[in-house]
């Protein structure tokens, strides 16, 4: 019992890292260590018979009906890793000094994950489900480059605020604090949060818990009735991703209750070879191998969608 909730601490532990990462999804990292379809069908877990039986006091229904062997390890490691990546090796700080070093190692876990799912999806259906990564390829494009636009502080945006960011919190590609960047509401959130402001907080909340409620649900049956199209599409997503992720960028920021926050970035071509460069790709290479060896180390386990 104890190896494999090690591991799948391990495994959160890594979810949680990409966390930290501005433009890096959960999700993506959940892919790459073969355990999404699992993460997925365990927030499912949490369904209207869990509900009956907390409404109904039923300790031992309601501990034993969600996934909570799975998910209270995983959850663990994912809190680690944003702890020690914010207290111990202070990645944001680094993000912000040594940005083609940190970029360029996550650039290579995308590129690794990409390669991953397609060796996951088979290429003889490729063709056949080509349309499918070019929608996704689009959509995410779309969303990656949008710029934020003036929009409303009313309960009901900032419920779908929630919605929206904790499902692509969920999808691998897409990270939830891009998603409120793009809505122009990251500031307006993270300052209700700072100063407790429930009108905000309440409504966000909410919002939160249906987009998992829901979007959990849409993607484990993505997943059962359509796992080619969905991990095609998946792919186009995370293809998008790399036009944010890509180390060489013109970042700007803003002043969000005293600190810096990425507000926007735009890509470019080095002109000169020199030794950031030179780390900066073999930082590429490194996170490439490192998707190698965790798709190696991954348990291979079967996945029940029902």
């Amino acid at each position: 019992m104890f190896k494999p909730n090690l591991k799948l601490f391990a495994k959160g532990f890594c979810i949680g890292s990409a966390d930290v990462v501005p433009g890096v999804s959960g999700g993506t990292m959940a892919f790459i260590l073969g355990i999404y379809p699992q993460l997925i069908n365990a927030i499912k877990s949490f369904n209207l018979d869990w509900l009956k039986s907390v409404i109904r006091f039923d300790i031992k229904g309601a501990i034993a009906k969600p996934h909570l062997s799975f998910l209270i390890p995983l959850f663990v490691g994912a809190f680690v890793a944003l702890l020690f990546f914010t207290r111990v090796v202070p990645l944001p700080t680094l993000i912000k000094t040594e940005p083609e070093i940190i970029y360029g190692l996550f650039f290579g876990l995308i590129v690794g994950s990409i390669l991953f799912m397609f060796k996951q999806a088979g290429l003889k259906n490729l063709g056949q489900n080509l349309p499918f990564l070019l929608v996704g390829l689009v959509f995410g494009g779309f969303v990656v480059t949008l710029v934020p636009a003036s929009t409303p502080n009313a309960a009901w945006f900032i419920f779908l605020c929630g919605a929206l960011a904790i499902s692509a919190m969920l999808l691998p590609g897409i990270s939830g604090s891009f998603i409120l960047l793009m809505m122009k509401k990251y500031a307006y959130i993270f300052d209700a949060i700072g100063q407790f402001d429930f009108s905000i907080i309440i409504p966000f909340a909410f919002g939160m818990l249906a987009g998992v409620i829901f979007f959990s649900r849409l993607l484990s049956f993505l997943l059962k009735n359509l796992y080619q199209q969905t991990v095609q599409f998946i792919i186009g997503l995370l293809l998008a991703s790399l036009y944010v992720i890509w180390p060489f960028q013109l970042r700007s920021y803003e002043i969000i209750r005293g600190k810096e926050r990425l507000m926007s970035s735009v890509p470019y071509l080095p002109d000169l070879f020199d030794k950031q460069v030179i780390i900066s790709l073999t930082m590429l290479l490194i996170g490439l191998i490192v998707v190698i060896l965790l798709e190696r180390i991954a348990e291979k386990s079967t996945v029940d969608f029902n």
